[in-house]
């Protein structure tokens, strides 16, 4: 695909839409929580994005058309993954009786940041975001528990398998070998251990100022499981996404639309053969995922002009060191989605799409590049998928989140220390 030409102010769209999603729900909360409202600010600020794409293509020659097609299966492919996840995940019911002790908190953290390698970050993210969010809501000092959540099992524990994480799944379609990832086992351990330790302080210091904290359950109860059929979807879900690979099927790899249409097939069925029950006990509701939709749509259509300038100007960056790439991925990726930014400087470096010579020849820096997408993409509400679907169940369930800014600035004091020892450590 030819390289895009863009105007300077054509990132106007996206920088309106950043300032929407940050200041509407303060200065407008109850016009900015209809989701038709939400819809009507994204593709209204998309249309012109289009729009202008669209005329490159047909006045000056350029690929905008193409460019923007493109950008439209990606969101695609993300949002049908994501609702399946949304929706399979959904459909599965976790049942204890648990104190809501730091020990226990820290616990469900570190076992949603293991198994996010597995099935992802959102579905590690929507299959314990409810039980996490039911064990703490006898709690009044709760508020920091869905922001810990966010960081580290819908974002920084999903680095080790291209499973885990976006931005890895598109290194490993780009010839990345399934195992690279494992190379990141050391700043998987150290950025987590760091936060995980931080989360521990934080509501340990939180819990002791729980003025009922004696009443809370003494006891620990054995854990129910309702919906075991949808482990055989999302089992699928996930073969879906390994049958895309070219390193593995080769020519015969399964090629859009068909892994989508799978996937929506699946959530379909997960739908139809999950007990209403099990949906009644999780809350189940379409709301956190149509907002995801109707805000990303807007979020993937605008962010094409920025991800040109940026490909345009990328010479002029100065970037060629493991820290310049961890830290110019990750910042970017918390406003421009961790996935694209990732191509983006990955294909820099390589000087290519085919991204398998760098992770043979230079695998600090496409280290450094796959930490800072992962780790980074929690640093705002848009960096990663499953940022909002979490932050708008919470909001279901009765906790309070942060605005924009609000949640950016605790995400930087949370990851900041994390993000300082793993430069330190590994790419300076």
């Amino acid at each position: 695909m030819h390289p895009l030409h863009v105007a300077p102010w054509s990132i106007a769209p996206f920088v309106a839409l950043l300032l929407s999603i940050a200041i509407l729900p303060l200065a407008a909360p109850k016009w900015w929580h209809s989701n038709l409202r939400k819809a009507i600010v994204s593709i209204g600020l998309a249309i012109p994005a289009a729009l202008y794409l669209l005329y490159l293509t047909y006045y000056e020659q350029q690929s905008g058309r193409a460019k923007l097609l493109h950008a439209l299966q990606d969101y695609i492919e993300f949002i049908v993954m994501l609702a399946a996840l949304y929706t399979v995940a959904g459909g599965i019911a976790i049942q204890g009786q648990f104190r809501p002790t730091p020990v226990v908190n820290v616990g469900i953290l570190a076992f949603g940041a293991v198994i996010a390698n597995l099935i992802g970050t959102t579905g590690a993210s929507m299959l314990l975001i409810r039980p996490f969010l039911r064990i703490n809501a006898v709690r009044q000092n709760r508020a920091h528990l869905p922001l810990f959540f966010i960081i580290l099992v819908s974002n920084t524990g999903g680095l080790l398998t291209p499973l885990g994480d976006p931005p890895l799944f598109l290194g490993f379609l780009n010839g990345v070998d399934f195992f690279w990832t494992l190379s990141l086992t050391p700043h998987w351990l150290v950025a987590n251990g760091c936060i995980l330790s931080i989360a521990f302080i934080y509501d340990a210091i939180a819990y002791r100022r729980e003025p009922n904290r004696d009443a809370f359950s003494p006891r620990h109860g054995s854990v129910v499981i309702g919906g075991w059929i949808n482990f055989i979807f999302f089992a699928g879900i996930l073969a879906t996404v390994l049958c895309q690979s070219e390193a593995l099927l080769g020519e015969y790899r399964l090629l859009f639309p068909i892994p989508s249409a799978i996937m929506a097939a699946l959530g379909f069925l997960s739908w139809l053969c999950t007990s209403r029950t099990v949906r009644e006990h999780n809350e189940f509701s379409w709301e956190a995922i149509i907002e995801v939709a109707v805000l990303f749509v807007g979020i993937f259509v605008t962010m094409v002009p920025g991800l040109a300038l940026l490909a345009e100007h990328r010479a002029t960056l100065g970037v060629t060191q493991p820290w310049q790439y961890f830290w110019f991925t990750g910042l970017l990726s918390a406003v421009l989605d961790n996935a694209p930014t990732y191509m983006t400087f990955a294909v820099l470096a390589a000087g290519t799409v085919e991204l398998a010579p760098l992770s043979a020849n230079e695998p600090h820096i496409l280290q450094a590049i796959s930490a800072g997408a992962v780790f980074m993409g929690a640093l705002t509400y848009i960096g990663n998928g499953p940022n909002f679907m979490v932050k708008s169940i919470a909001e279901a369930a009765g906790y309070r989140m942060p605005s924009f800014f609000g949640y950016f600035l605790y995400a930087a004091l949370i990851l900041g220390p994390a993000m300082a020892l793993v430069t330190w450590l590994f790419f300076l």
